[in-house]
């Protein structure tokens, strides 16, 4: 029996089951000598819905799509001060997610084992349930470098300064991926309260694949479709260097924040190098004036403060260019313009409205994309 067949079901009984769980007090944890063992999963569906998407020849580039975009389900034990234990996997994806040992200690906190690479805020800082938009930018989707194996030291003893390390090596857990790569990250908020929040940070690492092959590719803000309209292809490859900087203003219900992202190929000798780059600017407001928590150098979903739920409004603009020399991956322009309803802590509905403008080696396409999402977490 197909695992998917049968996980999707089972997750979304336990996560449908959770707020009433909540609700009448039973624990999705529980604690035992001092260590909390318990239980984490997010479902989500989607539906996504094109127009104008038309080529000059008469085809259409995409078809409409509904389904499950991810079931997720994550094991853990932790203690507080001392260590965590976590393992998680996506029955949709098929794939492995976190799944790690973390110490804390005087020296800072190590983690080993399968974790989020440093480079790209959006996938690094931020978790699935927590997306502010259904997708991540189009740079965030084509540089990040997505989960390696490896060990990762965190720094936070230095007043509003957070510093990480970060090493991996062999293929990941899905067997694929295989190569090393270093990595650093610093982030400073010389700022931070309960209202206000300046986030400064900077990023950089180097990848060196055993396949060889780079590749820098971004969907168009959808995750229902494999169609790219941007690709660079696959490139020869010595090393991947990728940079990321980043920074956010939240002021009570308004957040700004904005990320810049630039992934280098260096190409064996003979062939072109490739400089690709890409950035992205949000302003978001909780129209019923919550505030979203900032934790671990990142923001987290608003916590309604009605039995109505809590409303946010946001609006993106992002910029993607993949053009570098003799290599014609394309640009990709998008303006997003998003609606959240979070009802509690574990109903969060979603819904994006897409324009993008693409154009790769001459042939221009601007489709538009309507999303939604129904998320069920605890």
């Amino acid at each position: 029996m197909n695992s998917r067949a049968f996980a999707v079901p089972a997750i979304l009984a336990a996560l449908l089951a959770s707020p009433v769980a909540s609700a009448t007090g039973l624990p999705t944890s529980f604690t035992a000598n001092g260590v909390e063992y318990g239980a984490k999963g997010t479902l989500q569906y989607d539906i996504n819905r094109f127009q104008d998407d038309r080529y000059a020849g008469g085809g259409e580039a995409f078809e409409d799509a509904d389904g499950w975009r991810r079931a997720e389900l994550y094991l853990f034990a932790r203690k507080k001060g001392a260590f965590e234990l976590t393992a998680g996997y996506d029955f949709e994806g098929e794939v492995w997610l976190d799944a790690y040992l973390k110490l804390e200690t005087a020296a800072g906190d190590f983690r080993a084992g399968q974790q989020k690479t440093l480079v790209g805020w959006e996938d690094y800082g931020v978790g699935t349930t927590s997306t502010i938009y259904l997708e991540r930018s189009a740079a965030e989707n084509a540089f990040y470098q997505g989960r390696r194996v490896g060990l990762e030291w965190t720094w936070t003893g230095t007043e509003n300064w957070r510093f990480a390390l970060a090493g991996y090596t062999g293929p990941d857990l899905d067997d694929a991926n295989a190569g090393t790569t270093f990595a650093g990250r610093v982030v400073h908020t010389p700022i931070a309260d309960d209202t206000r929040v300046l986030h400064l940070g900077a990023s950089a690492s180097r990848e060196r694949r055993d396949d060889g092959i780079a590749r820098f590719r971004a969907r168009p803000n959808a995750a229902l479709t494999d169609v790219r309209l941007v690709d660079t292809g696959r490139l020869a490859s010595d090393a991947i260097d990728r940079v990321g900087l980043e920074a956010a203003w939240r002021d009570g219900p308004l957040l700004l924040q904005g990320e810049y992202l630039v992934g280098h190929n260096n190409a064996p000798s003979g062939q072109p190098d490739f400089d690709g780059r890409g950035w992205y600017a949000l302003a978001s407001w909780v129209l019923t004036g919550e505030t979203r928590p900032y934790m671990n150098s990142a923001f987290g979903n608003p916590r309604p403060s009605r039995e109505a739920g809590a409303v946010d409004m946001q609006l993106r603009y992002a910029d993607l260019d993949l053009d570098d020399g003799v290599i014609r991956g394309g640009r990709q322009r998008d303006w997003t313009l998003g609606a959240n309803w979070y009802w509690g802590r574990h109903l969060k509905l979603q819904a994006n409205y897409v324009w993008l403008r693409t154009d790769r080696a001459g042939v221009s396409l601007d489709p538009e994309v309507f999303e939604a999402r129904v998320q069920v977490a605890f």
